[in-house]
């Protein structure tokens, strides 16, 4: 996670403009995390990100052990922006995202 939260930063240092995120789970069967490293995450971005444009991150579950972390990251970035949105369907997470649904294929 370390790893991607910092991948995410560089790019965001280095894009000219905001850009929305997305995040396949379904590959996932388990996540191994913690509240407390899920909470800290999230207060980073969101302090991090306190005095930026709006962006969306749209999280793709396909399980309920997927979907936990997730959750709470939306929980605890509520009201900041960072907007955060869990879909179960590819279609739907690219109409919030404003992009065609095969942009949101490997």
């Amino acid at each position: 996670m370390n790893e991607i939260v910092a991948f995410v930063e560089a790019a965001e240092e280095k894009a000219q403009k905001p850009f929305n995120r997305f995040a396949d789970l379904s590959a996932l069967d388990a996540v191994d995390l913690n509240f407390r490293f899920v909470f800290h995450i999230a207060l980073h971005r969101r302090l991090a990100f306190e005095s930026h444009p709006p962006v969306k991150t749209a999280f793709y579950v396909t399980s309920p052990a997927t979907a936990h972390y997730p959750k709470l990251h939306a929980m605890l970035t509520d009201h900041s922006p960072l907007h955060v949105s869990l879909f179960t369907e590819r279609a739907a997470a690219a109409k919030w995202l404003g992009v065609p649904v095969e942009a949101l294929s490997v």
